[in-house]
């Protein structure tokens, strides 16, 4: 039987990484990638960000390349669906599903909403409602038919195209009973098994707190960090300051750090540029900017020195 030396379990954009950064750190035994797709591995957020837009766009295929000695588990996540139906997109397939169906569509009703919390959505809402988007608040989906959406506020909705999105859960099932700790996301604790990205549950010494992560950013280092510490001799903490960016009609959403309930606002929701800052204690954990790219990574600098509340607001006043 061939050795299967490495093996990293999930073919996306973490496993690939860890595969990748396997091999730069010296390792050259067997590296084994497994996934369920039929597809090469792909890069996930072009699907949202660029795949529907442009009927021609093709996602890039990312084409590096018996007993295991250590094994990465990075399945990442499934998407939360409806028992009425509807389209999720997670997949290269589910990209597609929707990308044909988007020419015949004139009423698209897509379910879910903000991921920030009450004051800084209501901030956003009114993107949507200046792009003509019908934001349906406070109401939830009670049935969905092949042309209609029945809210539980009484009113109903022609549709064309359902597209759901209400969150992901880890997809660990193939773990069960494997005597892992699973616990939204792998709690790692057995030797030569490491988890990455969606699928881990781990301790950030940044922030003194058990997190799980979803987003690009923090999904590629830390595969590249488990990929060290799974084919290494010494196991390193991985820490990181979380970082989450997203394009609503030409105008850049980008959080770094964590929310919190403490929550400074910089600018009027109105416009088209503000700054929101997330407080703990005496310290800044995290900020969240509309089309500032530029200071919105003044401030992650800030958050991995652990500075003080007072210094982040004279950061936002010297800007």
């Amino acid at each position: 039987m061939r050795e299967a030396g490495l093996v990293v379990v999930g073919a996306a954009l973490a496993g690939l990484r860890a595969a990748t950064a396997a091999r730069r750190t010296g390792y050259d035994g067997p590296v084994t990638l497994v996934g369920a797709e039929p597809h090469l591995p792909y890069d996930r957020p072009p699907l949202s960000k660029a795949f529907l837009a442009d009927p021609d766009y093709a996602p890039p295929t990312l084409t590096d390349t018996g007993a295991l000695s250590s094994l990465i588990i990075a399945t990442g996540s499934a998407p939360v669906s409806l028992p009425f139906g509807g389209h999720t997109l997670r997949t290269l397939d589910d990209a597609r599903a929707i990308r044909d169906r988007i020419p015949t569509a004139e009423r698209a009703i897509i379910i879910g909403g903000g991921f920030i919390g009450a004051e800084i959505a209501s901030a956003l809402a009114g993107l949507h409602r200046r792009n003509d988007v019908d934001l349906r608040c406070g109401t939830t989906v009670q049935a969905v038919d092949s042309t209609k959406v029945r809210l539980s506020d009484g009113s109903v909705l022609d549709a064309d195209l359902v597209i759901v999105g209400i969150g992901a859960r880890p997809a660990l099932d193939w773990l069960a009973g494997s005597g892992l700790t699973l616990e939204d996301g792998v709690l790692c604790a057995a030797p030569g098994i490491c988890a990455a990205e969606d699928a881990a549950r781990w301790h950030n010494p940044l922030f003194d707190a058990t997190m799980r992560l979803g987003n690009w950013t923090s999904a590629t280092a830390q595969a590249e960090a488990a990929a060290r510490n799974a084919v290494g001799p010494v196991a390193s903490p991985f820490s990181t300051v979380p970082y989450f960016w997203s394009d609503w009609y030409g105008n850049r959403i980008q959080l770094v750090g964590v929310v919190t309930d403490d929550v400074t606002l910089l600018g009027c929701p109105g416009d088209e540029s503000w700054l929101a800052l997330y407080r703990a204690g005496d310290r800044l954990a995290g900020a969240l900017a509309l089309n500032q790219p530029g200071r919105i990574m003044k401030y992650r600098n800030q958050i991995t020195r652990h500075a003080a509340w007072q210094d982040a607001l004279k950061l936002a006043t010297a800007c």
